[in-house]
């Protein structure tokens, strides 16, 4: 896979940035996987002082040192496509920033709901599907070299289903799982492999008890309150139990919250209701930024933290406020509606 430009990232003029410490190994990561397309709009981002800033020179002023990038294999246009992300991975790069790739090993979304094979491989027998993933995941890790792949996303019942049912296939799910690591470990053995779970309950610690044994680097969770629960003792407790269980680092792989329970586009947003939040924390910017600050302190405190990742920071409402199919998450972004750094970007701090 050669490397192609892409015109919507050549806006972003990469500056040189230096690293404060080459010793900074704490996780603070954004998934910024659709900035691609909103960069292509033209907003203009301001700092937390209203001051004119650059998207990225904002985030990693505040202390951004990861950004997390979706990948499909075969999507229906340049966006998640292999030439963009690869093409915007090297912009983070030139920066300083680490880049962390999520492989969906789908053509489109991969969730708990979605796992669906890519159209490609859809007629392939076992053995040959194997192979085929064997050589995308080496063919991109090499070309990428991420600091952290992740093999695939949030795959509670397995991915490229049907095959890899992780179920009704348990055999062939774990095959493939382990036949993605071995393609990493061979092809860029320097990135650090997670596998992803959502959820917080008990199911994640029967889930990681399942794999025990591969040979994989991080476990990855998502929390999302409105999916998994308003308790953030709860999630404190998993990872405490997860670190005693298991010798694999820890990391918050998803999360976000909401500073306002408005909206800004014509989109509905996947939270806009009290009863979705913590009790603690109310919808506002001092309750979405002491929400991710608890979060952080649980992964400072356990033994086995690595980091964080917050989904969704670029998804302002970049199609306009009459925006029909754009942003779902704009209440959720790292931004508010004027496009202005959220005191929420702290939690980057080092």
């Amino acid at each position: 896979m050669a490397l192609v430009a892409i015109g919507s990232c050549q806006k972003e003029e990469p500056k040189p940035f230096i690293p404060a410490s080459t010793e900074d190994k704490f996780i603070r990561a954004a998934d910024l996987s659709a900035w691609p397309k909103i960069n292509a709009a033209g907003l203009q981002f301001y700092t937390a002082d209203s001051m004119p800033g650059n998207f990225l020179d904002i985030l990693q002023n505040q202390g951004l040192n990861t950004v997390r990038l979706r990948l499909w294999v075969k999507p229906e246009d340049q966006h998640h496509s292999f030439a963009q992300v690869d093409s915007f991975a090297q912009v983070l790069k030139s920066r300083g920033l680490k880049v962390w790739l999520c492989l969906h090993l789908s053509d489109t979304w991969a969730d708990p709901g979605h796992q669906a094979v890519p159209d490609i491989w859809t007629n392939l027998n076992f053995e040959q599907l194997k192979d085929s993933l064997y050589h995308y995941v080496y063919q991109v890790n090499q070309e990428i070299k991420p600091e952290i792949l992740q093999i695939g996303n949030e795959i509670n019942p397995g991915f490229l289903l049907p095959y890899g049912d992780r179920w009704a296939s348990t055999d062939q799910y774990f095959s493939l799982l382990d036949t993605a690591i071995i393609a990493a470990r061979n092809s860029y053995s320097e990135a650090k492999i997670m596998v992803h779970y959502a959820g917080i309950d008990e199911s994640a610690q029967d889930f990681y008890r399942q794999i025990d044994g591969l040979d994989y680097d991080i476990i990855g969770l998502s929390y999302y309150p409105i999916w998994h629960g308003k308790s953030i003792t709860a999630l404190k407790n998993r990872f405490i139990a997860l670190s005693q269980e298991f010798e694999q680092d820890l990391m918050i792989a998803e999360t976000a919250y909401p500073f306002t329970l408005g909206w800004n586009d014509w989109t509905n947003n996947i939270m806009g209701q009290e009863d979705q939040l913590v009790p603690t924390f109310p919808a506002s910017p001092a309750g979405q930024k002491r929400y991710m600050l608890e979060l952080r302190e649980i992964l400072e405190t356990n033994p086995k933290g690595l980091g964080f990742g917050y989904w969704g920071g670029e998804l302002v409402a970049w199609k306009g406020p009459q925006g029909q199919n754009a942003s779902p998450f704009e209440n959720q972004a790292l931004f508010n509606f004027n496009n202005v750094a959220l005191p929420v970007q702290e939690v980057f701090n080092p």
